[in-house]
């Protein structure tokens, strides 16, 4: 470990926690609408929860296999951090629980009210306890713990209710699971938006749940539990089905240890000795939440809202718009003859699916090939995929079963593309395939030719009005023959390869970013490096980082969350400013800019500057050579890094602080917005013609 790197790096787990918190401060921001407010909120608590399971989770493993191993930018041993992180969170789970009470109430004058029964009027009363007993009493299953009654396996992230049972001087624990197949929460009759969750309508009502017993100390509880679960750690017979792998990992997911504990009310000390002994837990893993456990209910109020209330409560709505660069009229026509980018959620994805449409019946076009790691429930793509090899078009669709948490989805889209004559594979073991990749081959009189879709997000067409991404559609022959060469190596089974124009990991990303930023260390105080990533934790890209403040250049990393490379530093990092967005939109485009005016080099791609990408991932990222694309992405950096309301500033504590706001408001993300519906469009060229006839019959001229 190169303890000198020590100086200016720090823990990833602890940073990621940091970027949760600015999550958190969104929540805290008065001029952001309440209920919006209260996404954030839920976005927290979400947010948590995977951290809890994958990363807690993680260590928690390489806390019993390999507790001596210690983290190269913190110095900490698993063991070491896990008590970091246990301590680090306490606070923030108390901020969360203060927060969502100040929120809570400001909605309350709005009709918007998270009631307990206590709150409600008689007759409410009346009809909780109705629909208690008519609805759901009759699927609870409930359980009591005792010599002859073993203690349940508590389910990953669901909610239990728990008391104390007496019955004849004989204490037991009773445990009832809140039904995973009923409502959150039940709404209340009236015009309001009057509701209570439905983890109190079963503690209020356990005396009928456990009618034979003394029932005492109401509580409820939620246990999360270690997630991460690879596939290829499991033993693969060569002649297994991958799917079949892939479900037998979900499986196995929902029985592994438990990572924390959240409790609504305090324990006693007998009871949280034994949920220690029982999960084999301490303490400190131990949260009592005085705020829901789930929040995704709010996105269904979100639904509900009369039209009147959304104005005051939400954003106002933006639709995304069509592209700068395209006209309705054929996508294929136009890409061939210019390169175009779209700018979600900014822009409409639109576009890129009407072309994959084109392209499903234009006889010209032999194949389809495309990288999938995460799709919405919803998905023209695959509608569209499926009528290309329906219309005998050769569609190739290396999807990734491992992508976490939507396993199961994919599995699902990997059958419906199958059963339409699409051609599947799985991708490499040992390697997730997170790249985003599009060729569509076309035959042109008797020339072989290319159009090449290569992006930053998903084909995701729910995400893609959320997140923040950038798509290049290029017919640039150079790229398009990296691009066969690429699906020609991903269908062999060859994860290395050589390409002229594409850098692929885990062969020659990094090494050509390093590479890249070399040659901006050659030019010292005229060298200029921008990059706009998710996260970093790469040392080589640290050091080189570091390197290269040392050697002064100006270097200007916009991270949305985990970043362990510490600006401001001196003698190492004092030439490295870090800024982060958290805004409206989840901020996910990777965009790379190396050097200034006409021989700067841009770069877009799938690759966030951490190892798990750069050295165990397959991912893409595509040079830019387009003057007006190119000058569109070096623009977005610039109007980003002139941010002063949404972004923060990494401090070289690790802290982040705002920045100050200035003689003008420059807020990216509505920046981005305003441009997006006041950007001019091209004309259709029928539309051209015709214009040009009007103006010159105007102007006299026939």
């Amino acid at each position: 470990m190169d303890s000198g790197m020590l100086k200016f790096t720090q823990n990833r787990e602890l940073s990621w926690l940091k970027f949760n918190e600015r999550v958190l401060e969104e929540a805290r921001d008065p001029s952001v609408p309440l209920l919006e407010r209260m996404k954030f909120v839920s976005i927290f608590t979400s947010n948590l929860d995977e951290f809890f399971m994958i990363r807690v989770g993680s260590l928690y493993d390489m806390s019993l296999t390999d507790h001596t191993a210690v983290d190269s930018r913190s110095g900490m041993t698993p063991k070491e951090q896990l008590q970091a992180i246990f301590a680090a969170v306490a606070p923030l789970c108390k901020e969360r629980d203060r927060t969502y009470s100040e929120i809570k109430k400001l909605l309350a004058p709005y009709g918007v009210c998270g009631l307990s029964i206590k709150d409600l009027e008689q007759p409410e009363k009346k009809y909780v306890k109705k629909y208690f007993k008519d609805q759901i009493l009759p699927v609870l299953s409930p359980q009591i713990v005792d010599a002859n009654h073993p203690f349940p396996h508590l389910l990953n992230n669901a909610i239990y209710v728990t008391a104390n049972l007496k019955q004849n001087n004989k204490t037991m624990l009773g445990i009832v699971p809140v039904p995973q197949f009923i409502s959150e929460i039940l709404y209340l009759p009236g015009h309001d938006i009057r509701y209570i969750r439905m983890e109190k309508v079963l503690v209020e009502y356990l005396d009928l749940i456990f009618e034979k017993y003394e029932v005492s100390d109401k509580n409820y509880i939620c246990v999360t539990r270690n997630a991460d679960v690879s596939p290829d750690d499991e033993s693969l017979e060569i002649n297994d089905d991958f799917r079949f792998l892939m479900q037998e990992t979900l499986h196995k997911r929902r029985r592994m240890a438990v990572v924390r504990l959240e409790t609504a009310e305090p324990l006693g000390k007998d009871m949280e000795k034994f949920f220690c002994d029982r999960f084999k837990i301490t303490p400190a893993q131990i949260y009592r939440t005085k705020s829901p456990m789930k929040l995704d209910y709010i996105f269904s109020i979100l639904d509900k809202l009369p039209a009147s209330m959304k104005h005051s409560l939400t954003e106002m709505p933006f639709t995304p718009q069509p592209s700068r660069y395209l006209t309705e009229d054929g996508v294929m026509k136009q890409v061939k003859k210019k390169d175009a980018l779209l700018s979600f959620p900014y822009e409409s994805m639109d576009p890129f699916l009407r072309m994959i449409k084109e392209a499903a019946s234009d006889p010209n076009v032999l194949t389809i090939k495309i990288t999938i790691y995460r799709l919405a429930k919803k998905a023209r793509l695959v509608e569209y995929l499926c009528a290309a090899a329906e219309n005998g078009k050769e569609v190739t669709v290396l999807i990734e079963l491992r992508a976490r948490f939507d396993e199961q989805n994919n599995i699902d889209w990997s059958e419906r593309l199958e059963e339409a004559g699409c051609r599947i594979i799985y991708g490499f073991e040992g390697y997730k395939v997170h790249s985003k990749i599009c060729l569509i081959t076309y035959r042109n009189k008797n020339e072989i030719q290319y159009i090449t879709q290569v992006g930053t997000g998903n084909y995701n067409e729910r995400t893609a009005t959320m997140y923040t991404d950038v798509s290049l559609l290029t017919s640039d022959r150079g790229i398009g023959n990296d691009a066969a060469v690429f699906f020609k190596n991903m269908s062999i089974g060859n994860a290395g390869g050589s390409y002229e124009h594409l850098i692929v990991s885990p062969v020659s990303l990094k090494a050509k970013i390093l590479h890249l930023m070399d040659e901006e260390i050659l030019k010292g105080k005229n060298g200029r490096i921008i990059m706009k990533m998710n996260s970093v934790t790469d040392v080589d890209f640290i050091q080189k980082t570091a390197e290269a403040s040392r050697a002064g250049v100006k270097i200007d990393l916009i991270v949305r969350g985990i970043c362990c490379i510490l600006p401001g530093v001196p003698g190492h990092t004092e030439n490295l400013r870090v800024t982060s967005i958290v805004g409206r939109y989840l901020e996910h485009a990777r965009i790379f800019c190396f050097g200034v005016g006409a021989d700067q080099k841009v770069y877009i791609g799938s690759a966030d500057m951490m190892t798990r990408n750069t050295e165990k991932r397959v991912e893409v990222a595509c040079p830019v050579y387009d003057g007006q694309v190119k000058s569109q992405l070096v623009h977005m950096l610039q109007v980003m890094l002139a941010d002063n309301v949404k972004a923060r500033e990494l401090q070289n504590d690790g802290n982040y602080r705002k920045k100050e706001k200035g003689a003008a408001r420059v807020c990216a993300q509505e920046y981005f917005m305003k441009e997006a519906v006041t950007a001019r469009r091209p004309e259709p060229e029928k539309r051209k013609g015709l214009y040009s006839r009007l103006r010159g019959f105007f102007s006299g001229r026939k």
